[in-house]
């Protein structure tokens, strides 16, 4: 379970981001959504870029890879959902658009069972079912 940290690094990290980007793109003096996706992408990408040259990992050689239309597809469909969500986040509380925007965990888990063979459990239906039922629950006013 190596995994374990960097997911509950991830999770703390990534839950600070909601409100923060709430703060910034709301109010009187407030930055526009797509600006903040810009300026926050940013960060990411030169981020990343220093990760990938310390590794030493020659990210340019995937481009022809065979895979890399899946990485591509899925930097178009992360293009259009962090631009939706930044700009619910400018538009609504984060009380109700992050439980809705979370509801891709479930979403994802469903798609995972459905086309990538993943076992479909007990377990899995209720957590897919109350992960539904919760959302609801904080998202309804």
């Amino acid at each position: 379970m190596n995994y374990l940290p960097w997911a509950l690094l991830a999770l703390f990290t990534y839950s600070l981001v909601p409100p923060l980007i709430s703060v910034a793109t709301t109010g009187s003096v407030r930055i526009p959504s797509n600006v903040a996706a810009l300026f926050t992408n940013l960060i990411l990408v030169a981020g990343t870029v220093i990760v990938v040259a310390y590794n030493r990992e020659e990210a340019l050689t995937y481009v022809s890879h065979p895979m890399f239309k899946y990485v591509a597809l899925a930097g178009v469909f992360l293009l259009v959902g962090i631009l939706a969500y930044y700009r619910a986040l400018s538009l609504g509380p984060v009380s109700i658009v992050t439980p809705i925007f979370g509801m891709f965990l479930v979403v994802s888990s469903a798609i995972s069972i459905a086309f990538l063979s993943e076992s479909l459990t007990a377990r899995k239906v209720a957590g897919i079912v109350l992960g539904i039922v919760a959302v609801y629950l904080v998202s309804v006013e």
